[in-house]
């Protein structure tokens, strides 16, 4: 059996989307899979997606099963019962440990810089010649995770093939021209009514990235900007309680911007060595939308500083 799965911490739309999508091209191809996954779901995954005729395989691995990992390439973040030595493939676009896999499986680790994991699912079903043959609710998954990932098409690591692989899948799966932005309201509504419930759901540790605050948390909203005016004080506080070097990643979507409320002059001036911030205090409000994944780019191509280095951020 193929299971094919992703992540430990949490599973995010893009994670979601590219097991469930995966093990049904698999399947047709006549290697029995299954999408499999004990991790919780974060607030990407809606309640109208949830809605949707797709779900995760009720199914346990046992001994023998070989594994394909989703959206996910970092050996200490995968699924806890993956069996490293039985890991077939990984499509990732995640950036630090193509040379690790590429020394493992060869051809068979696809982690590329993209917008979405999604997309490269989407390329295999392409390449396969399968695209008829999609079920609606894993083209709308496909799709929908493209839409996240690429921040509504304004993130950086857009690139014209995600752009040109939603576009098919929507048609594919029918969806509105109004669905972008009733998503991201949804999922700012469920962020909402539950801030510490979606702050634990999509918050991993960077301890193995020393150039990073060691915890970072992300969500993305439609309104950013009013969700932090809200509840700064219940976001400061709850993060706080985890350790004083953090930082939360707020992506507004209506603004293309994102809002970083950061822990410490410590958080502050790791953050500071990597892009060109102003900081008010403990918020920051960047020009355009970054995410995690571009900001731990940029951590691994900058060198090391010294831990004892002087705290230039306290003056920020």
């Amino acid at each position: 059996m193929r299971v094919v799965t992703s992540g430990s911490a949490y599973l995010d739309i893009d994670a979601y989307a590219c097991c469930i999508a995966y093990a049904e091209l698999l399947n047709q191809q006549g290697i029995a899979a299954r999408a499999v996954s004990s991790a919780p779901l974060n607030t990407s995954i809606s309640n109208s997606v949830l809605g949707w005729d797709a779900r995760l395989d009720d199914y346990r691995p046992v001994a023998g099963d070989e594994y394909v990992l989703m959206d996910v390439s970092d050996p200490d973040h995968f699924d806890p019962f993956v069996q490293l030595a039985n890991v077939r493939e990984v499509i990732d676009h995640h950036p630090g440990f193509e040379h690790y896999w590429a020394q493992r499986l060869g051809t068979a680790a696809d982690i590329q810089p993209i917008g979405a994991a999604a997309t490269l699912v989407f390329l295999r079903w392409e390449a396969a010649e399968a695209l008829t043959h999609i079920s609606p609710h894993s083209a709308a998954l496909l799709a929908t995770a493209i839409l996240d990932n690429t921040l509504n098409f304004t993130g950086q690591m857009t690139t014209p093939q995600d752009t040109r692989a939603y576009d098919v899948l929507a048609r594919r799966a029918n969806l509105s021209a109004e669905w972008p932005q009733c998503y991201f309201g949804e999922c700012q509504a469920a962020i909402e009514a539950d801030l510490t419930g979606a702050l634990s759901a999509d918050m991993k540790r960077m301890t193995a990235t020393p150039n990073l605050p060691q915890r970072i948390a992300q969500m993305t909203v439609w309104d950013a900007g009013e969700l932090i005016h809200q509840h700064h004080a219940a976001i400061d506080q709850w993060l706080a309680a985890q350790g004083e070097d953090w930082l939360l990643n707020a992506i507004s979507l209506r603004e293309c911007k994102s809002y970083w409320l950061a822990g410490s002059s410590l958080s502050r001036h790791k953050l500071s060595r990597l892009v060109d911030v102003e900081w008010q205090g403990s918020l920051a409000v960047l020009p355009h939308g970054m995410q995690r994944k571009e900001l731990l780019k940029l951590a691994l191509a900058a060198p090391v500083e010294p831990v004892n280095a002087p705290d230039k951020a306290a003056c920020c």
